[in-house]
């Protein structure tokens, strides 16, 4: 049997029955697009509060408009901002992963070989920024959703190819062993 080759940077095939690597095939977080109001929030604190410091009226004291400035930077700066951070997607060779959460993390999974129909949704925004929402439903388990993803064409179609390959190998291996050939008679 002949060695396998490898393509464009894939790795090779593993022999079958051989145990395969889990290897990273991307990891990205929502669009940061919604993001982009907590920008203009932190902007506008900023000027606001370098505008009224040591200008403000008799009763009030720079040390509220600080305070005030902090209050408003946490709810509506860094709180969407973490929100976002802590929301990740990862596809490995092996399965999809979906972690959520800063304090109570959330982990869900689906896996490749076990197959799953992909439904793409994007609104008018989406399009125009490039994004999308990928469904991933197996039938079984309840719909792992990509909300918001970035480059939604190049992950669906990263997607499509690790199922394939993911119950390629599975039927590969399931099939019994070969019974191993005679050697051939040398010729003379």
């Amino acid at each position: 049997m002949t060695q396998p080759i490898s393509y464009g940077g894939r790795p090779l095939t593993p022999a079958p029955g051989a145990p395969t690597p889990e290897l990273r095939v991307a990891r990205f977080r929502g669009h940061a697009r919604r993001l982009s109001w907590s920008a203009i929030v932190l902007i506008g604190v900023a000027a606001a509060t370098g505008f009224f410091y040591g200008n403000l009226p008799a009763p009030l004291e720079n040390w509220m408009l600080l305070s005030a400035a902090g209050v408003v930077v946490l709810l509506l700066v860094l709180l969407p901002f973490l929100r976002w951070w802590s929301h990740v997607y990862t596809i490995t060779t092996r399965r999809v992963l979906e972690r959520n959460g800063v304090l109570n993390v959330r982990h869900r999974e689906l896996d490749h070989v076990r197959g799953y129909t992909i439904q793409v949704r994007r609104g008018l925004l989406q399009r125009m920024w490039g994004a999308g929402t990928l469904t991933l439903s197996n039938g079984v388990d309840p719909a792992l959703r990509l909300v918001n993803i970035p480059s939604v064409d190049l992950v669906h179609e990263a997607l499509v190819d690790q199922v394939e390959v993911n119950q390629i190998l599975a039927h590969r291996d399931a099939l019994p062993p070969l019974p191993p050939q005679p050697p051939l008679p040398a010729a003379r």
